[in-house]
């Protein structure tokens, strides 16, 4: 026998890991608590997951379809939402001084 060294032909490479940890999804989760004679003083859950949109979705997670930073629909409804209060504080303030509201345009 020689001393030849041998490898192993099946190595994965980091985008198959990738693909199989978004495909599947993977959860990380840690506490940390601080504690001085039996008080605690500080206390900390972690929970991170990592998926794929396809597999949040899947599990029912879409927070950030609402979040206005993140998403147009979210941000588009924020805004319309702002818009109608303020026509309707500016209806108010007319009525009270006596303005007439300009005609309403189509």
């Amino acid at each position: 026998m020689s001393g030849s060294i041998t490898h192993s032909n099946n190595s994965t490479n980091l985008a198959d890991i990738l693909e199989r940890v978004l495909d599947k999804g993977i959860v990380i989760a840690g506490d940390i608590k601080i504690q001085l004679a039996d008080i605690d003083l500080l206390n900390i859950k972690i929970r991170l997951l990592v998926a794929s949109v396809d597999k949040a979705m899947e599990m029912g997670i879409n927070w950030w379809q609402q979040d206005p930073y993140l998403s147009t629909q979210a941000k588009g409804t924020e805004l319309e939402k702002e818009n109608t209060e303020l026509k309707q504080r500016l209806e108010r303030l007319e009525a009270r001084i006596g303005v007439e509201p300009p005609p309403a345009q189509e």
